[in-house]
């Protein structure tokens, strides 16, 4: 099986599309997202159509979908994410509202192949930074293989019998062969919002059978998605950070 992993939208419908657009030419069997289809952009509802549209899809929700759809309410959001927080709920479809709202929380098993997580699988709006963080994931779960989000941030840990690693990727495409033995948390990016200082949106390719993973960086049309957050009056510094990659 090929696995299309998504993460982090941000209600970019521009880069969610670039990212569609450039798989198009290759081939995957299922989508798994990994939180925060919206938040952040402009174009709430046309990017949840775009990937409620994908099927078979695999989903966990984030911390912005929680706080976008009214399950949360956003206490712990700075007040530019909060402000597009409360600009996103109003805009919401019902239907799409629905859906958010009952996205499960993770970690979610997908197909008894991997796990998948927002923040980290023991808790969801929890962060992985580095590899003290990593490693009380690894002591914690029994996951060979973990999709997580939420830090923007492309990155691989490796944990193997005697040590654990950080792998860095590179763009444009970064490719890693897992090996035997070994136990892996796997940081896609972002799509909508990349925070490595690359622009590029970022999401992975997972091939179970040849047990490879794939992490793309592909172009966008930033300035048009720039210029939809500056017409809908959402906080400049939303605009501006897309074209600096943070």
């Amino acid at each position: 099986m090929r696995y299309l992993i998504l993460s982090d939208i941000h209600s970019n419908k521009e880069a969610l599309s670039a990212a569609l657009s450039f798989m198009r030419r290759k081939r995957w069997d299922k989508v798994v997202f990994l939180g925060d289809l919206v938040g952040y952009g402009a174009d709430p509802n046309s990017t949840m159509d775009l990937l409620r549209s994908l099927r078979p899809l695999a989903a966990v929700r984030g911390n912005h979908d929680k706080v976008c759809s009214g399950i949360e309410n956003g206490e712990m959001f700075n007040r530019i994410a909060l402000e597009a927080a409360m600009w996103t709920r109003r805009k919401l479809t019902p239907s799409n509202l629905r859906w958010l709202k009952q996205l499960p929380e993770g970690p979610v098993v997908v197909d008894d192949a991997f796990a998948i997580s927002h923040g980290t699988p023991i808790d969801e709006d929890a962060y992985i930074f580095g590899e003290i963080e990593a490693l009380n994931v690894f002591r914690q779960t029994p996951f060979e293989l973990c999709f997580f989000g939420h830090s923007h941030f492309p990155v691989v840990f490796a944990l193997s019998p005697d040590e654990i690693t950080t792998i860095l990727t590179v763009a444009p495409v970064f490719r890693l062969k897992m090996r035997p033995g070994v136990r892996y948390l796997v940081n896609p990016g972002s799509i909508g919002q990349p925070r490595d200082g690359n622009p590029l949106c970022s999401f992975a390719i997972y091939d179970s059978d040849a047990r490879t993973i794939a992490i793309h960086r592909v172009a966008y049309p930033i300035q048009a998605t720039q210029r939809k957050i500056l017409a809908a009056g959402l906080p400049r510094p939303l605009a501006d950070r897309l074209g600096v990659g943070r």
